[in-house]
């Protein structure tokens, strides 16, 4: 039997292994409600997530009215506490993910989480949806200290480290993800179903998937690439 050709495949969070929309969208308009502000459509949302928490709120701040710092630090732990209070009512794997997850463990292949969510949020996430023995690591967006989540390659890295090293792929639905990738020296591949704000061709991913079915047949024929 072939050996698989990646003893690492990290993964993004927000819009790639789950869908989180509903979940955030309720934490933005929980922020802005405070603030007596009408709620925002999960559409509207979309395009805000990927980036962090805060920068999701400045986001929905700017599109409900204005934004400015003062307001943003009084409505930052609002939305903080009630998304980890709140964080997997509505947030599910996308289809095919627990397949193609089944199939990489089977193949040897250790499987990672590197998100610019909050390190603790992530792993309060994956421990609701019962999933913290299915990932070797969790690496946060403030895991590797302030100016150094996606794209940076610090997150990717460490991540590499963490599982022992070898030979590492990523997966993820935004330029973040990508230039993550790409600054570590690693292929990427782009979930077409996640949060993007554009056509998905223009992340410059190595590869592009509709469906998690198509993961490992795609990490298999990159690996054969070189």
């Amino acid at each position: 039997m072939r050996k698989f050709p990646f003893d690492i495949v990290g993964f993004d969070l927000d819009g790639t292994l789950f869908d989180t929309s509903g979940d955030l969208t309720d934490a933005v308009n929980h922020a802005l409600a405070l603030d007596g502000r009408p709620p925002l459509a999960v559409a509207q949302v979309l395009p805000m997530i990927g980036r962090g928490a805060r920068h999701m709120l400045e986001q929905g701040l700017a599109a409900s009215g204005h934004c400015d710092e003062a307001l943003v630090r009084r409505l930052f732990p609002e939305l903080l506490a009630f998304y980890e209070a709140n964080i997997a009512r509505h947030t599910r794997p996308f289809p095919g993910l627990l397949d193609a997850m089944a199939q990489l463990d089977a193949a040897g292949a250790q499987i990672a989480i590197v998100t610019n969510k909050f390190e603790y949020l992530a792993v309060r996430l994956v421990a609701e949806l019962g999933m913290t023995d299915r990932f070797a690591t969790v690496i946060g967006g403030d895991t590797m200290g302030r100016g150094n989540a996606k794209p940076s390659p610090l997150p990717i890295r460490e991540m590499i480290a963490r599982c022992g090293g070898g030979r590492a792929a990523f997966v993820g639905d935004s330029e973040f993800d990508t230039g993550a990738a790409r600054n570590a020296g690693i292929p990427s591949i782009a979930v077409s179903f996640g949060f993007l704000t554009g056509p998905v061709e223009e992340l410059g991913a190595d590869a592009v998937i509709g469906h998690y079915d198509e993961l490992v047949p795609v990490l298999e024929a990159l690996g054969a690439q070189g």
